[in-house]
């Protein structure tokens, strides 16, 4: 038995390290795949070969698709989420099931400029049947969420505001860091929102219950830690909707 007690601390040890390796590797490799739902008539259409290779060539996410009704990351659809592109005599509306980064980074590539060829870039017979969305489109879906934004400007105030105004009548912030009606003017304010903890500088110092791993002991936190919950990310949400974006004026004219 004595000589049995070093062998099981070598191998609690070595259990420990392993999972320490492993499970980061593990959340970084599901950062890079993701699920996709799509309709038999989008699938069909042949666009989704063409696009999704590309995709996943440029950023190394790879991307599942399943059926339409399907349980995934990001569904494909006509009626809900952020217009994306037009064919088939629809608008293809793309939205999110969740804060799933390569999602996010999925809508992100379909509305810039280099996305939006490769759509149009996709030809049948000579003719390209698919589309940028319409500005109507685009200006018509607002994002919404089900959160709780009085809890959102709580949180908000408690957790953000060292470093954010969070809103037009509270003070603090850094003067370095935009506020959140600055940060409301951006297009993809809500990606911004849904993903921050994984967006620099954030990564450094702060944790989402049951989403990020524990901080590298080679590389603890400058500052003391924010910990929120996926919960409170959604009143977040829900609250920076309601905020009007800050009016920062024309641009700069030249002459």
């Amino acid at each position: 038995m004595v000589r049995l007690v070093p062998i099981f601390v070598c191998l609690c040890g070595a259990l420990a390290l392993v999972t320490a390796v492993v499970l980061p590797l593990a959340a970084q490799a599901d950062d890079k795949r993701f699920s996709l739902a799509a309709p038999a008539s989008l699938v069909e259409s042949g666009l989704l070969d063409y696009l999704l290779p590309r995709f996943s060539l440029k950023t190394g996410v790879r991307i599942e698709v399943v059926p339409g009704k399907a349980a995934a990351d990001a569904a494909l659809g006509t009626q809900e989420g952020r217009a994306v592109f037009t064919g088939t005599r629809e608008t293809w509306r793309l939205r999110l099931r969740g804060n799933h980064p390569g999602a996010v980074r999925f809508v992100d590539w379909l509305t810039s400029e280099i996305g939006r060829r490769t759509v149009t870039s996709y030809e049948v017979a000579g003719t390209a049947p698919f589309a940028p969305p319409e500005a109507d489109a685009m200006e018509e879906e607002a994002p919404s969420f089900d959160g709780d934004a009085a809890l959102g400007r709580r949180v908000a105030q408690a957790k953000c505001g060292r470093c954010h105004v969070v809103a037009s009548d509270r003070g603090g912030g850094i003067g370095s860091t935009p506020s959140f009606q600055a940060l409301r003017t951006l297009s993809d304010w809500d990606a911004r929102f849904q993903t921050f903890y994984a967006l620099n500088p954030h990564p450094a110092f702060t944790q989402v219950t049951g989403v990020t791993g524990g901080f590298a002991k080679h590389l603890p936190p400058a500052i003391v830690p924010v910990e929120v919950s996926p919960g409170e990310i959604e009143a977040i949400l829900a609250y920076v909707a309601g905020i009007a974006p800050a009016d920062l004026g024309a641009p700069i004219q030249f002459q």
